[in-house]
């Protein structure tokens, strides 16, 4: 049975808002010159979005409501659906409409969908690293400015669990917050005073430990830790507050990070640093 996106919804993200945005970009104030010289007003086409490499599908009812911001009428048959894992030469979306709004919603459609699938894709890698040892992934607020919903919505697909979407989402003691107090244990202490819950404070160093558990924090980020550290740490703190693992990981080193006992693992790459996928639409 076909299934037919026919609306796309993301906690926090306003999509209308984001395809009129895209596509007022992309078409300017003179549209699509080249399409509506070449393409008969009335031409029709049928075109498959398909991978070019294995994925994490994310993204795709994006690429619908691009699609059908241009054509309300179009029809899409949706082959994959977000979180799917695929091998290369997958078939994703098959859509069919008028030929000159699919040709001029082409690159802004695609551009979302590698983008996010990109970030899913590699998201998966590090899940897939750490499978078995407990620890849970986390993404971070390292995201492109206006699309940290869309970016976390990618890590979701690709298996992480969402870490603080914004500064009032959360309670986050940092080093520069720890070095303006005047400590750990003080910049935990006024943290609790004014009333806030899930204190979470980075500690880079195993003597902050004992201060900041004694001030009341409710999670430690440890920051920035080699291998060994994180164990003695993880053994110190000895079940009383999750902890953290932050700062650095890498693919390479996430396994020995988790296999530390620590809580979670933040990880700012697969946002940041995520390359967009391979991901073409032939016109059939």
């Amino acid at each position: 049975m076909c299934r037919r996106c026919r609306c796309a919804v993301i906690d926090g993200f306003a999509i209308a808002a984001f395809v009129a945005a895209t596509l007022a970009e992309d078409m300017g104030q003179g549209g699509d010159i080249t399409s509506a010289a070449v393409i008969p007003a009335d031409a029709r086409l049928t075109a498959v979005m398909d991978s070019r490499d294995p994925i994490v599908v994310a993204g795709l009812p994006l690429a619908a409501a691009f699609f059908r911001a241009l054509d309300p009428d179009c029809g899409i048959e949706m082959l994959a659906q977000d979180g799917d894992a695929v091998p290369a030469g997958t078939d994703l979306m098959r859509i069919e409409g008028n030929a000159r709004a699919l040709l001029t919603a082409e690159r802004s459609a695609l551009n979302t969908v590698q983008h996010l699938t990109g970030i899913a894709t590699m998201t998966r890698t590090y899940v897939d690293a750490i499978a078995g040892t407990g620890a849970v992934l986390l993404d971070t607020r390292k995201t492109l400015p206006g699309l940290r919903a869309l970016e976390k919505y990618a890590t979701r697909m690709g298996g992480a669990t969402n870490h603080r979407m914004r500064l009032d989402d959360g309670v986050m003691i940092k080093d520069n917050h720890i070095a303006v107090a005047g400590g750990v244990e003080p910049a935990v202490r006024a943290a609790k005073a004014a009333g806030l819950r899930g204190v979470v404070v980075e500690v880079d160093r195993i003597d902050q430990i004992a201060p900041a558990l004694a001030a009341g924090a409710d999670r430690l980020l440890l920051d920035n830790m080699d291998v060994p550290t994180l164990k003695a740490a993880v053994a110190l703190i000895a079940g009383r507050v999750p902890t953290e693992a932050s700062g650095g990981v890498r693919l390479d080193t996430i396994r020995g990070i988790a296999e530390t006992g620590v809580t979670f693992i933040s990880v700012g790459r697969i946002t940041q640093s995520a390359p967009a996928a391979d991901i073409g639409l032939d016109f059939a």
